[in-house]
């Protein structure tokens, strides 16, 4: 089901520059439309339980007319436009989520919403409106941790995982505590 308090407050929390735990990472998003889901069906891929998803609004991959139809008529009938982007939370997760685990998840599926780059790696825009040109990104890291146990971080993306990860974290359970308000919206 349509979840549009889920996104009003991830607007709220992550997008809006104005908030306490603004991430800049996300500000390509403040034009982006994003309707976000609700789903109580577990889902698994490749041996892991998925309790994220984020994807490109306009329904996608190999359909017939009619099927792309019925996707376009349902996204509509769930958020009166086609959004750039869609994001399914898992609500069995959500309600057992800690506030560091449900910040961290909203931002994790945020991140793959990304801006197109050109050639050159500039950001791409509509020439006809001035908007951001969408995309999907896929993670940063994509390692094994026993390979990276076995040698080290040798593959892309892990030595400047390490690299953060040996620093204290940016949001600390004060400031999500009092910032985010998931434990309002799980109180309500």
């Amino acid at each position: 089901m349509a979840a549009p308090e889920l996104e009003a407050w991830a607007r709220d929390t992550f997008i809006d520059p104005d908030s306490d735990m603004f991430n800049p990472d996300h500000a390509h998003l403040i034009p982006a439309s994003i309707g976000m889901l609700w789903t109580t069906v577990s889902n698994t891929k490749k041996g892991r339980t998925v309790i994220g998803q984020a994807e490109m609004g306009q329904p996608a991959g190999m359909m017939g007319k009619w099927a792309r139809a019925r996707a376009e008529a349902q996204v509509l009938g769930w958020f009166g436009s086609v959004p750039d982007f869609i994001i399914t939370i898992d609500a069995n997760f959500w309600v057992s989520a800690s506030d560091a685990q449900a910040c961290a998840l909203i931002e994790h599926e945020l991140s793959h919403c990304a801006q197109e780059l050109d050639d050159f790696g500039a950001p791409k825009f509509r020439k006809s409106t001035g908007l951001p040109v969408y995309t999907m990104r896929s993670h940063d890291v994509e390692a094994f941790i026993g390979v990276a146990a076995r040698y080290g971080a040798v593959e892309a993306g892990v030595k400047e995982l390490v690299e953060a990860l040996s620093k204290p974290p940016l949001m600390t359970a004060d400031l999500i505590g009092c910032a985010c308000g998931t434990c309002q919206a799980r109180a309500a």
